[in-house]
């Protein structure tokens, strides 16, 4: 399990080991400086070759303090370094101020300006951002509560395409607990966005290089040791329910045991809707199917029967005409967890059937339609129970939980900024049911604050999931896990995995009816 740690709960970690005289704060920035001109050896192997050039931004806390380290150690292996601080030096933090007086042994510190105040800036815009020059960010980390202005000089000098950008613990300006980059609402929203090729985090990622502008800007983010391992997850860094974790899959529950039968594996029966609206709920069973669900059957109104018959082999079908007719058929208890929503329409018929199936009180997933027919009718909303999975994206949200979607969707003036985190959390304390709200970075929450997030960025990009019916899949896919016992969460967190895992092993060209395809392929890489 991979756990990412707030500001807060880093700083909390930090200050424990200092407490407890394991580590001073001067040695833990002293490692921090060293794991980033580690990690910038590691990604750029050329730079050994020769002494090169680096200009590192200097901020006026703690992040400033590394700077000055990297400064140090360059300067100390040969290179020129050129060192910015933005911010008065008599008010640098202890440690920093240690730091700062160190480097001044060596060289000079200029300060900053902005290029709309004078003309250090424009210069260094201008001629500071060679070939051979790496840039470092050093200038606000990860506890940064307000916008960053002033910026724009150095910010530009980062999107020139031309110095190796390393950003120090996230880039400057954006919310480590949110991904948001803060921006003052008079501002254009990418004056000061500071765009890395390379972000060092120290002991932990943080949820913002996973949210929001996190990946677009950090580039590739690599963690170093600060000498803190055993405390992550420790007390100082909270309760369980205050933890975020990065999306594994359940590589021993996907297998199955080889003494079973299809009825030990579960059956889904997933609802569709009328004729020329079957496609949906087809790619939904199909990836039911697919994730090891014993058997998967689609439950369909009389006027789809015969197109449904038509297209498919493996799937079986039953006829559902109403909510009366889809009573009856769950009284087989062994049909253990429905899909809903999929191309079922949003008329009065799909809200019954959409009713009864809540009150069959059954493992469920709720995509799409259903989410729509949830969304516009309290009584479906109330009717939710603890076995269901709500798989939102970011409008299906807003329709659901307006009042969530609206401080999630306002300016992030401050920080730490309201995250996907903290609205997916609040969303299924609301629902009283696991949601997954999706998107690159899909978080996935449970009632009681259990929380992950599914990054579908930097190594694991998926680009291709962008395709009509990928959605769908997800939805199967969850059913087949949930039919085959696994719990509401585990179940979202397996599956948005293995969604991943499928598009990128299938790779550019991909459509939906690839997806279910592209498993057993991402099943065998995993093993036994």
């Amino acid at each position: 399990m991979t756990e990412l740690l707030t500001a807060a709960q880093m700083r909390a970690v930090e200050q424990a080991a200092i407490s407890s005289g394991e580590v001073t704060g001067l040695e833990l920035m002293e490692r921090a400086g060293q794991g980033v001109v580690e990690a910038v050896f590691e990604e750029w192997p050329d730079l050994l070759l020769e002494p090169r050039r680096a200009v590192v931004l200097c901020g006026p806390g703690n992040n400033g303090g590394d700077g000055f380290v990297v400064a140090r150690l360059l300067k100390e292996r040969g290179w020129e370094v050129e060192v910015l601080l933005f911010g008065d030096p008599a008010k640098l933090p202890p440690d920093a101020r240690a730091n700062y007086d160190r480097w001044c042994a060596l060289g000079k510190v200029a300060p900053y300006e902005d290029e709309r105040e004078g003309e250090g800036a424009l210069s260094f815009a201008a001629g500071s951002c060679r070939d051979d020059t790496v840039l470092v960010d050093a200038a606000f980390g990860t506890g940064l509560t307000r916008p960053v202005l002033n910026l724009d000089g150095f910010a530009r000098a980062t999107r020139a395409g031309r110095a190796r950008i390393v950003a120090v613990d996230i880039p400057s300006g954006v919310c480590a607990d949110s991904g948001k980059h803060l921006t003052p609402a008079a501002r254009p929203c990418d004056a000061d966005e500071i765009r890395a090729d390379l972000t060092v985090s120290f002991h932990a990622e943080k949820p913002g290089h996973r949210l929001a502008d996190g990946p677009r800007l950090c580039g590739k983010v690599v963690v170093k040791s600060i000498g803190l391992e055993g405390r992550r997850g420790g007390d100082p860094a909270g309760s369980p329910a205050d933890r975020v974790t990065l999306s594994t899959p359940d590589v021993v529950g996907v297998s199955k045991a080889a003494d079973g039968h299809k009825y030990a594996h579960g059956h889904a029966l997933i609802l569709s809707g009328g004729a020329g609206r079957t496609g949906a709920a087809r790619l939904a069973a199909r990836g039911a199917l697919r994730i090891g669900a014993g058997l998967a059957t689609l439950g369909v109104p009389p006027a789809a029967q015969q197109e449904v018959a038509c297209q498919i082999t493996a799937l079986m079908l039953r006829r559902v005409a109403d909510g009366a007719a889809l009573s009856r058929l769950l009284a087989d208890r062994r049909l253990n967890a429905l899909c809903l929503g999929p191309g079922l329409g949003l008329d009065e018929a799909a809200a019954e059937r959409v009713s009864v199936a809540l009150d069959a009180r059954r493992a469920t997933v709720l995509d799409a339609d259903a989410l729509t027919l949830i969304a516009g009718d309290r009584a479906l909303f109330d009717a939710l129970h603890s076995q269901c999975v709500l798989t939102p994206h970011g409008g299906e949200f807003a329709r659901l939980f307006p009042d969530i979607a609206r401080k999630l969707n306002a300016p992030a003036t401050s920080g730490p900024a309201y995250s996907k985190v903290d609205a997916t959390r609040e969303a299924a304390e609301q629902a009283g049911c696991v949601v997954l709200f999706k998107g690159p970075d899909t978080v996935i929450a449970a009632p009681g604050g259990r929380c992950a997030i599914n990054s579908a960025a930097y190594e694991r990009a998926a680009p291709w999931l962008a395709t009509a019916g990928s959605g769908d899949v997800l939805a199967g896919f969850i059913a087949g896990l949930l039919a085959r016992g696994f719990s509401p969460f585990a179940a979202a967190e397996t599956a948005a995995w293995l969604h991943v895992e499928a598009a990128r092993s299938f790779g550019p060209g991909l459509i939906a009816e690839d997806l279910p395809e592209a498993l057993p392929a991402v099943f065998r890489a995993l093993g036994p």
